[in-house]
Formats: C-alpha cells, structure tokens, sequence
C-alpha cells in the first residue's frame, strides 16, 4: 500500500473493512485502483491464503 494507514504493507494485508471502504468510496481510477478491485474480490471470496507463501517464514 502505498500511502494511509497500512503504507509499505502488502495491498492484501489490509483488513477486509478497509478494502470495503475503498469499494463504497471508489477506488482510485489509476493501476492502484484495479490491484485494489483485485484484492477487494479476493478478499470477499476468501482467497487471502494464496498469499502466505509471499510473506515468507516470518509471516506478515
């Protein structure tokens, strides 16, 4: 993410409500907005464990 609340994290590490404020309030109209349209459906469809092996043995 790269700026808010959740700057330098990974654009899936924000909680789900954060991601569903962006949807009610419009993504922004640039590439960040459609990796976040991205997130958003993995988020609402439970796909968020695809993304485990990224963080590495640490976690997040």
């Amino acid at each position: 993410m790269p700026y808010g609340k959740y700057a330098g994290r990974y654009l899936v590490d924000p909680p789900e409500s954060y991601v569903v404020w962006f949807s009610r309030k419009g993504f922004p109209q640039d590439e960040l907005g459609d990796m976040l349209r991205a997130v958003y459906e993995i988020k609402m469809n439970g796909l968020e464990y695809l993304f485990e092996s990224l963080r590495g043995p640490q976690g997040k």
